[in-house]
């Protein structure tokens, strides 16, 4: 598979982690919170912000009956519509340049996930550099055709597809025009429970579809995104917040910054400390040689003396013979004196 670069960052292997910073519904529908969003996701150090681009007609109907009520008591949203929802959750489509503006000024990437076609023109206007599929849409054949159109990397969220699925949508957006593709492990559960997050899945993906591998994660905390890295995942979303105590559509499963900042850093250290496979001491290592055990004399010695186990003993530093030769000088003579502190040496035996 290949890296490619979404704006200024790589994306692959050979580069750290692409974390992505996904503010959703958390600005409680005030600009000012989400410029502050952007404020803080940059200063934690996430390497982009996302948004979602959608209207609650693009997504639904204005019902409050049937399916389009959420009846599931255990669902964070249970009671409402799925109007309702969105009417809270979804992002004024006039904020999305000041938004991206801010990103970008403070170095950060910017982009969106859109949910219709619509979107896709309006985010053209504007620009962006990739684009995401939600889970929900990976099965919108027509969308990911759009998007890949574009021509711009597209990322796309694996909740709840299986393998024909996910293979009829790579093919339809590779055939449409996509060439640099992202494939994200995700659970669409909110949260998500690291029981049910199946990170093995990511090596088995990118050998099924040849292409980047990331997780979007819905658990708590940022282990699963270290696991993530060490099994290869090349980008990382999470939700993003600025106090969960302060409520929003997705806030209960959203990081604070202190936790961003975490996840930067760890995640981080986890692609550093992959390495190569790699035996023997590195060039950083060399320094340490020196305090391996080796054959030292322990008690001063007469020449002619015997060299037995209570004038000589693998001790540190490693300057002496190796202790493997312990069982080749035991019985054999001092060829001259030596002094307790001496490290043995071939020559010293007679």
């Amino acid at each position: 598979m290949h890296s490619f670069k979404i704006g200024h960052r790589t994306i692959g292997a050979d580069a750290a982690p692409f974390v992505i910073a996904e503010m959703s519904g958390n600005h409680n529908q005030s600009l000012e919170r989400a410029l502050a969003i952007v404020e803080a996701a940059a200063q934690a150090g996430a390497h982009a912000l996302k948004l979602q681009t959608y209207t609650p007609e693009t997504m639904t109907l204005d019902l409050d009956e049937g399916e389009f009520h959420i009846a599931d008591p255990n669902s964070l949203w249970a009671g409402t519509s799925l109007y309702k929802l969105y009417q809270e959750a979804y992002t004024p489509w006039e904020w999305h340049k000041p938004i991206f503006e801010r990103a970008n000024a403070l170095g950060m990437l910017a982009f969106s996930t859109p949910f219709d076609e619509t979107a896709v023109d309006f985010l053209e206007s504007l620009n962006v550099p990739a684009y995401k599929i939600a889970s929900f849409e990976n099965t919108d054949i027509p969308l990911i055709r759009r998007v890949a159109a574009t021509g711009k990397p597209m990322i796309i969220s694996t909740g709840m597809a299986n393998v024909a699925e996910l293979d009829e949508s790579v093919r339809a957006a590779r055939a449409a025009g996509c060439k640099d593709l992202v494939l994200l492990k995700c659970t669409s559960t909110y949260p998500a429970t690291p029981a049910n997050t199946h990170l093995r899945t990511i090596p088995h993906l990118r050998d099924l579809f040849d292409c980047q591998i990331g997780l979007s994660d819905h658990t708590m905390g940022v282990g699963a995104a270290v696991a993530a890295v060490a099994l290869g995942a090349t980008v990382l979303e999470k939700h993003f917040t600025l106090r969960r105590a302060d409520g929003g559509v997705d806030s209960t499963f959203s990081l604070e910054p202190e936790e961003m900042a975490s996840l930067v850093v760890e995640t981080e250290r986890a692609w550093q400390a992959m390495g190569q496979v790699q035996y023997g001491a590195t060039s950083a290592e060399q320094k340490s040689l020196v305090f391996r055990r080796s054959l030292y004399v322990v008690q001063d010695i007469a020449a002619g003396e015997v060299f037995t186990a209570d004038n000589i003993r693998a001790i540190r530093p490693g300057l002496g013979l190796p202790p493997k030769t312990l069982e080749i000088v035991l019985g054999r003579k001092a060829g001259k004196a030596i002094k307790r502190g001496t490290p043995l040496a071939w020559g010293l035996l007679a």
